[in-house]
């Protein structure tokens, strides 16, 4: 059983995670800063490996991963630095990024690097199902990775059925189908949406991203979920003066 699995068996609600770009705002800081937040009682991490053109994210994330490719991040550079993660941090970690930068690389050699250093999954929002079922899915279960899938409000139930039978860990709900960095407000459409979601009774958990930035949307979501992402409020914390030593502050305000 991989720790995402023995994650989700050993605590079923409230479970919180943090998105922050690998590369941003220091080239070297990616061990450190997850680290961090597992000593300050994340339950699990996303990793994001920076791309040029990363259409789903909002400004906050788009600068961090120009910036994280300005000070010379590559996947590369992510796997040296990775080689450590083990040895300092025990919860799960996901990498999340975009299918260009993974298939220039090379797949098969993309999930070979994730498992070698550690990672428990991987989270590529714009790879198209069918190819990860057709093309990919063999490699990453052969290197004992969970590729997690992304459901919508747009998304239909029949997608979702699928999604839920191809997975194996969890499903990534977005709480809107718009970028990332907006606040999440329950409206009566969310609220159904979610309820939708919720009564599917589906066999895979079910964390929701998107909007996530403080204790009041963190409660919202894991009414309706088993947990939920912190991303661009993160990210913006993270231009701060002295952030990392001020990361348990940040995660208290979202958990307590």
């Amino acid at each position: 059983m991989n720790r995402l699995n023995s994650m989700f068996n050993q605590k079923k609600n409230n479970l919180l995670s943090v998105y922050f770009t690998a590369g941003y705002p220091d080239l070297n800081a990616t061990v450190d800063v997850a680290e961090a937040l597992e000593k300050a009682g994340v339950d699990f991490l996303e990793i994001g490996f920076p791309y040029s053109d990363p259409v789903a994210d909002g400004p906050t994330i788009q600068n961090s991963s120009q910036q994280a490719l300005d000070n010379g991040m590559t996947l590369n550079v992510l796997f040296e630095q990775l080689a450590e993660l083990r040895k300092r941090v025990s919860i799960p970690v996901l990498l999340m990024g975009y299918a260009n930068p993974m298939v220039q690389y090379g797949v098969e050699r993309f999930c070979a690097k994730a498992a070698e250093v550690g990672v428990d999954g991987v989270i590529v929002p714009d790879l198209p199902m069918y190819e990860y079922e057709t093309l990919y899915k063999e490699c990453f279960a052969k290197h004992g990775l969970s590729n997690i899938f992304l459901v919508t409000p747009q998304t239909a139930e029949d997608r979702i059925r699928k999604i839920d039978g191809l997975s194996n860990s969890f499903i990534y709900l977005l709480s809107s189908a718009s970028i990332t960095g907006g606040s999440l407000t329950l409206s009566d459409v969310t609220e159904t949406y979610f309820k939708r979601i919720k009564d599917m009774e589906l066999n895979n958990p079910v964390v929701i991203g998107f909007g996530i930035s403080n204790k009041a949307a963190f409660d919202k979501a894991t009414a309706y979920a088993n947990g939920a992402i912190v991303g661009s409020a993160f990210v913006k914390f993270q231009a701060e003066e002295g952030y990392l030593e001020r990361i348990p502050e940040f995660v208290k305000s979202i958990r307590n």
